[in-house]
């Protein structure tokens, strides 16, 4: 059976808010929110593949404390960016 949009949509903002850490859920739960409604089909697959990486890899990638892999740097870029202007509003 083929995932529907809505469900994929869904699944992903699951993954997202429910990470393993406080840290990531933080992270990626309202980057989530804000932007998979809208992401291209090429960009949720994109996202689904990066949601596969563990935790202890994508917090020091998005903080910018290590380079993250070339498939995803732009797309770690674009998060902590998120990240720290949500932040920067609070």
């Amino acid at each position: 059976m083929t995932e529907t949009a809505e469900a994929r949509v869904k699944r992903l903002s699951m993954r997202s808010w429910r990470r393993g850490t406080k840290e990531m859920d933080l992270i990626l739960g309202p980057y989530a929110d804000a932007h998979l409604a809208s992401m291209s089909v090429e960009k949720l697959e994109l996202y689904d593949k990066l949601l596969e990486e563990n935790d202890q890899d994508l917090l020091p990638w998005v903080l910018g404390q290590n380079p993250a892999p070339d498939y995803i740097f732009d797309f770690i870029r674009e998060i902590g960016d998120f990240a720290r202007k949500r932040l920067a509003r609070a």
